[in-house]
């Protein structure tokens, strides 16, 4: 079986190291050590906020960015009440306002940058992200970021005039970060919360690439990364077929940047099922899909869809986990067209296909799992296994952090099983 540690805080958990291979024991047969795993339950306070998110809210963020008619990324700068850069200032506005209520503990940035020509846009551009930053009380280096991407297209991804009124891809996303902004900027996490809307999606990852790039060069500790890009829908494009309840999550193995020393360490562990990032998703799983958030996240072991991308993507080739959101049945007429009727079909991203309750829920899944890692210690450190004798056990060690008041769990599961379905208790028991 395959096994990984996890610090406990207030009996709750953070995420998973790497996985290391142990005993020489199936699920099932022989039983394994410790009880059955039950899955966080969001507490009191958690409880409280993803109650807050509203889908009204959500619809009115999701109407406001569509009524700027296009969000293209060369779209107009400066026209109040048409394109990116009023998308871009009405977003700022917002998280501003968010702001003013959370006693100084959020601030807003706008990280504007020149874009140059041939880097996904047939000219330079100016582009800015749009993010608010919720300082952690006890670990602020330690960093969590919740984004969606605030541009939008048609049929010609480089099209500054005509209409894309991007309500799934990507407001819907969008609105995810600006009311997780609201409903958290009164309260007190313990690490730092990001809460972003990125441009330049559309043309090659632009936005999130320079985002992510500006904080590894920065040395800032991202432990996670949640992007969410085309939450809007719960319909299929049959328009009959609706899977309101489920939400898919895309997370990769491998990353294709990581090197041959941390792929040999993945090989020796267990392979690619115990990346950093699968970790990530393992425990994004769990603390979400619960009665308070009515959702069940569908972990998918792949990057992204076939042929496509998103943001999670920048943080990945920069050496952070990040995972996306995706609804569970997508229609491409909706995504990346004109507006027009076509042999009695409706294409164009207009918001009449948007499940407004279905995007509250999504919203809920990123709330339990951004404030589950918040207020849970970091990722441990440290951590080693003695292999080096030929027995059926092998010694686990890591670095103590004395923010694991509760101690350590160990978790396993059996090697053909995605989720950990046993934990072992072990207190403060670590060997360094």
């Amino acid at each position: 079986m395959y096994l990984s540690l996890r610090s406990v805080i207030n009996k709750g958990v953070v995420f998973l190291c790497s996985g290391l291979l142990v005993q020489s024991q199936l699920l099932d047969w022989p039983p394994g050590p410790g009880q059955i795993l039950e899955p966080q339950q969001p507490d009191a306070e958690l409880t409280g906020m993803l109650n807050q998110i509203d889908p009204a809210r959500l619809r009115a963020t999701v109407e406001k960015l569509v009524s700027f008619g296009t969000r293209n990324t060369l779209s107009s700068q400066t026209n109040p009440n048409r394109g990116i850069g009023a998308a871009r200032d009405w977003i700022a506005d917002q998280m501003r306002t968010f702001a003013a209520s959370s006693n100084g503990r959020m601030n807003v940035t706008v990280q504007t940058f020149q874009a140059s020509a041939g880097s996904g846009v047939p000219q330079g551009t100016v582009l800015s992200n749009v993010f608010a930053t919720l300082k952690g009380s006890q670990d602020p280096g330690r960093v969590y970021v919740v984004s969606g991407h605030y541009d939008s297209r048609n049929s010609d991804d480089n099209d500054p005039n005509g209409d894309a009124p991007g309500a799934n891809d990507d407001a819907s996303g969008v609105a995810v970060s600006v009311e997780l902004a609201r409903v958290m900027a009164t309260h007190q996490p313990k690490a730092t919360i990001i809460f972003a809307a990125v441009a330049g999606e559309e043309q090659g990852l632009i936005g999130s690439a320079f985002m992510a790039q500006q904080l590894r060069s920065a040395r800032v500790n991202v432990e996670g990364m949640l992007n969410n890009d085309i939450v809007g829908s719960s319909t299929a494009d049959d328009g009959v077929t609706k899977d309101p309840f489920n939400i898919r999550m895309f997370v990769q193995g491998i990353p294709s940047t990581a090197t041959s020393s941390q792929i040999t360490t993945l090989i020796r562990a267990g392979g690619e099922n115990d990346s950093p990032i699968r970790q990530l998703g393992r425990f994004v799983a769990e603390v979400s899909s619960n009665s308070i958030t009515n959702m069940t996240v569908q972990t998918m072991w792949r990057a992204d869809r076939f042929n496509r991308g998103g943001d999670h993507l920048s943080f990945i080739t920069n050496g952070f986990s990040a995972v996306r959101f995706t609804e569970p049945n997508e229609n491409f007429a909706h995504q990346h067209q004109n507006v027009r009727v076509q042999n009695g079909v409706q294409f164009g991203d207009l918001i009449d296909f948007c499940d407004f309750d279905f995007i509250a829920r999504v919203a809920k899944v990123n709330g339990a799992a951004l404030w589950s890692l918040a207020q849970a210690p970091g990722t441990p450190t440290g951590v080693t296994s003695n292999t080096g004798t030929l027995i059926n056990n092998s010694t686990l060690t890591w670095n103590k952090d004395p923010q694991a008041d509760a101690g350590y769990e160990v978790v396993w599961r059996a090697t053909d099983t995605p989720q950990w379905t046993h934990v072992v208790p072990v207190g403060n028991g670590c060997r360094k």
